[in-house]
């Protein structure tokens, strides 16, 4: 499903990533972990094709980085959640529409769009939030709403960035093992995390 053949990247002359070799296959939960400023970031970057390696080559599902093209980005990410730390909420929408937005600007239909939001957020247990502004939710909130956006495509993998890292102990124990939970119904996480516990 991913596979990274030969990969190198550097920024500034310095090399980031260096030669990188793995597989991801579909329904597989793969942690990445190091400390902070090692290249996760730009590792995931590469998956969704926001950067592309110097050298070596990246496959996601059936795009390629040496043949992709830039009219074809939007339908590779479309296959693809994103999970960030810093949550990237619109903070003018509700929680309702800010999972929308994902499903309205590929032009899906009003009711599809109704019934896929409410699906996922009962998954990550936010039905009675859907009404509620981003600033009125906590961090835990906040990122079950990023995941149901992420969700909300019905992607075959999530790429979820330090999802925990602005959250307490307790609040990020629940986040990984909602994580987990949609990782049992088959979409494969790949967790970038500076957390070795």
């Amino acid at each position: 499903m991913i596979t990274f053949k030969n990969v190198s990247i550097s920024f500034n002359g310095q090399t980031i990533l260096d030669d990188v070799n793995f597989h991801i296959s579909r329904g597989e939960f793969v942690s990445l972990v190091g400390e902070t400023g090692i290249g996760k970031t730009t590792l995931l970057r590469i998956i969704y094709m926001d950067l592309f390696p110097e050298t070596g080559m990246v496959i996601v599902g059936r795009f390629n980085s040496d043949t992709i093209t830039k009219s074809e980005i939007p339908f590779l990410r479309r296959t693809l959640g994103v999970v960030f730390q810093d949550f990237k909420l619109l903070e003018d929408r509700n929680v309702f529409d800010n999972v929308a937005f994902a499903l309205q600007v590929i032009g899906v239909k009003k009711i599809e769009i109704q019934k896929r939001v409410l699906r996922v957020l009962a998954d990550v247990g936010l039905s009675h939030k859907r009404s509620s502004m981003p600033h009125e939710l906590s961090g835990g909130e906040q990122q079950r709403v990023v995941i149901a956006r992420a969700l909300v495509n019905d992607p075959m993998i999530i790429l979820a960035d330090e999802p925990t890292g602005n959250l307490d102990p307790t609040t990020a124990s629940d986040i990984l093992e909602l994580l987990k939970q949609i990782n049992s119904k088959g979409t494969a996480i790949l967790l970038a995390s500076h957390n070795y516990d």
